[in-house]
């Protein structure tokens, strides 16, 4: 049969409504196929622990884990392997099976809970259960915008879980969530209030995620991280994975090999355990979607632990190693052992024989500041504030990208008056924290969180600025909000802000192509949501 694929869940969705031929992230539609199966089992899955959760039984962490994993492989850029996912698949039905044996109700399950592929094979299931299965164009805007949800907060759940930090009710949540999302008598009240809910859990989710880094590697503190290249052979290591970054560290001890961030893994320099390590370099790139070159002239392996995975060239390939929810055919998967460790001999082994890295520039970023930092000078912010020094914050958090538009945030941070400071998170501070915007009485324009998902503690300082300023909404703080977006972990970091009741958030470089006109017309009557249009006009809606 011939595959079609249907796919609008990332920024850069071919002419901001759907890829449908080949995705512009690399995605052909085999493998999208794939991954629209594996979401519907996940669902199905989904349906079956919800069932016995009802009926008063526990189910197990593998199959928390198993829900988790599926939903992390699905987001953008992340894997790329047809094999992989369709193990995961089988894996999904083996599972189901096995709880659908401990349910004394079996009645009125939905279709996904009960097939399996014994009648339909994969590709044929598959074509009949993508995203345009769902009709009515708000119900599936409204489903398409919760799943996405969904799939960031499962992220942040995997990276907390590898820390063996646990949370069973947003394990629960996300599975009775997904099984909502095949009821067709829901109406589109229902899943606007699930929208929200989804932003509710998403917090607690940041939250534990934040509580098992910071209790592993202690708080973020301020930090300089060199940009240059020392003269040993190097690892690269990407992603958003701290624990993949440990392991690698232990195991480079004393081998010669130095190793370097790359994107999302940036802010690791930020944890004072990781400071330990002589041989831990710096970083080196900027965001995903330079990786191409970057990659080509680093010289020596690339280990990508998460999502940001670009198709690689052939020229680095054989350098490429992928290890949890990613996937790329013909290069090198490290797999975990039972107990959660890696052996990551095979890409250490290779980096001995390879040369140092290429430098491609040299100075420093400077960052560290998640919320331990920012409140502890909260007195000297708080009186930067008091005194008209600091007029304005704006929060510029989010992801970066390879469309053309999106240097319109390297012009609005320069542009910014210069009384106004940038809180930022994710790889879209790459757009800016390379320029020397300068400080404010020592604090400096543009502090950076750390990754997508220290955008917790954004939110975190900007409810302690209320508390401090004695104000009843923290949309009466001088703070605007003007974030890049890219996947859905940044959708799940915006329904966490309208949970917590943040407005007028202004999203670009485009508006979700997922969200019908009649979906969008809620978020911006109830929520303020808006677009952005020119640096100059934009300054003067958020700044004045």
């Amino acid at each position: 049969m011939e595959n079609k694929m249907f796919c609008f869940q990332c920024q850069e969705t071919a002419g901001c409504k759907g890829c449908t031929q080949i995705g512009v992230c690399g995605k052909k539609p085999e493998i999208a196929a794939m991954q629209d199966l594996l979401i519907y089992v996940t669902k199905g899955l989904s349906a079956v622990t919800t069932r016995l959760r009802a009926e008063g039984k526990k189910v197990a962490g593998e199959a928390n884990h198993l829900v988790t994993l599926n939903l992390f492989m699905t987001i953008t850029n992340a894997n790329f392997d047809r094999a992989a996912i369709i193990k995961r698949i089988e894996q999904t039905l083996t599972t189901k099976t096995e709880l659908m044996a401990e349910l004394k109700n079996r009645e009125n399950l939905p279709e996904a809970a009960l097939w399996n592929d014994t009648v339909d094979g994969f590709d044929a299931k598959a074509a009949k259960v993508g995203v345009l299965a769902t009709e009515n164009e708000d119900i599936r805007s409204l489903r398409e915008l919760i799943t996405y949800g969904l799939k960031g907060l499962a992220a942040y759940q995997k990276h907390a879980n590898v820390l063996s930090y646990e949370n069973e009710a947003i394990d629960a949540f996300v599975q009775s969530a997904l099984a909502k999302l095949l009821d067709d008598s829901l109406t589109g009240d229902d899943l606007t209030a699930l929208t929200l809910e989804t932003g509710k859990w998403g917090v607690d989710g940041m939250a534990l995620l934040d509580k098992a880094n910071t209790e592993s590697y202690g708080n973020p503190e301020l930090t300089k991280v060199d940009l240059g290249v020392r003269k040993n052979p190097g690892i690269l290591i990407s992603g958003h994975d701290l624990k993949d970054l440990e392991m690698l560290l232990e195991q480079t001890r004393g081998t010669g090999v130095d190793v370097y961030t790359h994107g999302e893994m940036l802010p690791a320099h930020y944890y004072p355990k990781f400071k330990r390590y002589d041989n831990f370099a710096g970083n080196y790139g900027n965001a995903w979607w330079k990786q191409k070159e970057e990659f080509e002239s680093f010289n020596g392996p690339i280990l990508m632990t998460t999502n940001c995975v670009v198709p690689p060239k052939a020229s680095y390939q054989d350098r490429l190693f992928t290890t949890g929810a990613t996937g790329v055919p013909g290069c090198q998967h490290i797999v975990a052992a039972a107990d959660g460790t890696k052996d990551f001999r095979p890409v250490i082994e290779l980096a001995r024989k390879c040369a140092a890295p290429t430098e491609l520039e040299q100075g420093q970023i400077v960052g560290g500041f998640a919320h331990e930092q920012v409140f502890a000078v909260a007195d000297k912010v708080v009186e930067a504030v008091k005194s008209g020094a600091i007029k304005k914050f704006v929060v510029m958090a989010g992801c970066d990208g390879r469309m053309k538009s999106r240097e319109y945030y390297t012009e609005f941070a320069k542009a910014l008056p210069k009384d106004t400071v940038i809180l930022t998170a994710g790889c879209a501070k790459y757009k800016y924290i390379k320029m020397n915007l300068g400080d404010i009485g020592g604090i400096p324009r543009v502090l950076d969180a750390g990754q997508c998902n220290d955008s917790y503690s954004l939110a975190l300082i900007a409810l302690k600025l209320k508390e401090v300023f004695g104000l009843d909404d923290v949309n009466e703080l001088p703070i605007a909000y003007n974030i890049a977006w890219y996947e859905q972990k940044a959708v799940i970091v915006l329904l966490a802000l309208l949970h917590l009741g943040v407005k007028n958030i202004h999203l670009g470089p485009t508006l979700p192509a997922f969200l019908s006109p009649n979906v969008a017309k809620v978020l911006v009557e109830n929520f303020g949501i808006g677009g952005i249009t020119t640096v100059e006009d934009d300054i003067k809606t958020m700044i004045g």
